[in-house]
């Protein structure tokens, strides 16, 4: 971003945790930003945090169902790596997606890397109202959402309130599977109104 020319802007998208980083490039880049669109993704605000969002993620999901954790510097330290296992996948991420969809995203399953340094988060996340506020926001709901749930997605809007808010109805985690043409459609709307 700080190589575009002056007055080159973008729009940034983010999709589930991608909502973290396109809220660090709106703090550090304000001015390069139309409009951020956080598609069913974390919102964080100078309000909410990045601990407070984890938490509440944590909270949320029901179990970690068969979710592989790795613990690589010893069995009594925090874990290093998860890697989303074919349940939860199956019925947390893809459950209405097309099953070719979901087959390969099981076949390009790799292992996340885990963060355990919340201070680190918070400083790296630290958004204030005069630059992160400043950018327009947008969320763009997904209904059948079974990981970022519907009631998590809309507590964050409540508790950060976006300049606009977009439906896909019937959408799981992943609109871009689920609902492409929905998804299309509200991205070029977007488009249209933060040029």
């Amino acid at each position: 971003m700080a190589s575009l020319a002056p007055e080159e802007r973008v729009i940034l998208v983010g999709h589930s945790m991608g909502g973290y980083w396109i809220s660090a490039a709106m703090e550090s880049f304000p001015e390069k930003v139309s409009v951020a669109v956080f598609c069913t993704a974390l919102m964080p605000s100078p309000e909410l945090s990045y601990t407070t969002l984890s938490a509440e993620v944590n909270r949320i999901l029901d179990s970690d169902m068969d979710i592989v954790f790795t613990y690589g510097n010893g069995p009594n330290k925090q874990t290093t790596w998860f890697l989303f296992g074919p349940d939860f996948m199956c019925s947390k991420l893809y459950q209405l997606s097309p099953p070719e969809d979901l087959t390969l995203a099981l076949l390009l399953a790799r292992p996340l890397p885990v963060y355990n340094d919340e201070a680190m988060w918070n400083e790296a996340m630290t958004l204030t109202k005069d630059k992160y506020g400043s950018v327009h926001r947008v969320f763009v709901l997904c209904d059948r959402d079974n990981a970022i749930q519907e009631d998590f997605q809309r507590w964050m809007i409540e508790n950060n309130p976006s300049d606009d808010m977009k439906l896909i109805s019937g959408s799981d985690h992943m609109p871009m599977f689920s609902k492409p043409k929905e998804l299309y459609f509200c991205l070029q709307e977007i488009v249209e109104k933060y040029p």
